[in-house]
């Protein structure tokens, strides 16, 4: 196998499918936990972008750090709007628990 060969159907079949919507609740609640998985995906993009290798000679400077950050966090937030990984949905779950006084 080599670098271009392509991932079989079930592979892919994850990596296209939204996470579930939010539950139908308080538009607030719902808004909390978005924002949540948006800051979480920005804080990762962010991550993972510093661990790659970066030209020196076209490369680097303050202006650089300052768009990789802001790119970094509107991906994130792009990212959660169209359904992110998941974590809005648990995030909203743990918070309607908090407001009902369960653990």
């Amino acid at each position: 196998m080599n670098d271009t060969t392509p991932l079989p159907q079930p592979a892919l079949a994850g990596a296209t499918t939204p996470a579930k919507p939010l539950p139908k609740v308080d538009a607030k609640n719902a808004k909390t936990a978005q924002e949540f998985e948006s800051v979480f995906l920005g804080q990762m993009t962010q991550l993972m972008m510093q661990s790659v290798q970066q030209d020196e000679q076209f490369s680097g400077g303050n202006g650089e750090e300052i768009f990789r950050g802001v790119l970094a966090e509107k991906l994130g937030a792009a990212m959660a709007r169209r359904g992110g990984i998941g974590l809005a949905p648990a995030v909203l779950d743990q918070i309607l628990k908090l407001q009902q006084g369960q653990k």
